[in-house]
Order: structure tokens, then C-alpha cells, then sequence
């Protein structure tokens, strides 16, 4: 560094920027892992009905399912694999 007041204040507001953006992407990632995992756990059922609760994750699992097999069915349609 030259020792000049600006550059100094540059790289100051450079190494927030930096750091900020690395909090926002971390908390951007975990956050919507956290939002999968709970709506695939079924945590959004009523308190105490099991029988609500294992369906709600029986059906996301076979709609999860679904999915894959409907990516595969048009990959190999469109000659992709």
C-alpha cells in the first residue's frame, strides 16, 4: 500500500462487501435446506396425528419420486442420456 487515505478506505469497503456476501450465501444455502428438510419431515402437521404426519411424508416422498422419474422419462426422451 501507498499509505493513501483513499486507497485504505477502499479496501476497507472491498473487505466488507466480501465478508457480507459470504454471510448472505451461507445463510441463503442453510436457510433453504432448513425449509426442504421441514417440508419433507412433515413438521407442519398438526401436533400429535401420526396418522397426518406419515402421510404427509409418504406423499412428499413418492411427489420427490415423481419428480425424478419425470426428469429421467424427459432426458430420455429428448436423447439427453
Amino acid at each position: 500500500m501507498t499509505g493513501d487515505p483513499r486507497e485504505a478506505a477502499r479496501a476497507a469497503k472491498a473487505k466488507a462487501v466480501l465478508e457480507r456476501v459470504k454471510r448472505d450465501e451461507e445463510g441463503l444455502l442453510s436457510s433453504s435446506m432448513g425449509r426442504a428438510a421441514d417440508h419433507f419431515s412433515g413438521r407442519d402437521a398438526p401436533e400429535g396425528d401420526t396418522v397426518e404426519l406419515w402421510g404427509r411424508r409418504i406423499g412428499r416422498a413418492l411427489s420427490l419420486v415423481g419428480v425424478v422419474l419425470l426428469a429421467w422419462w424427459l432426458g430420455h426422451q429428448l436423447k439427453i442420456w
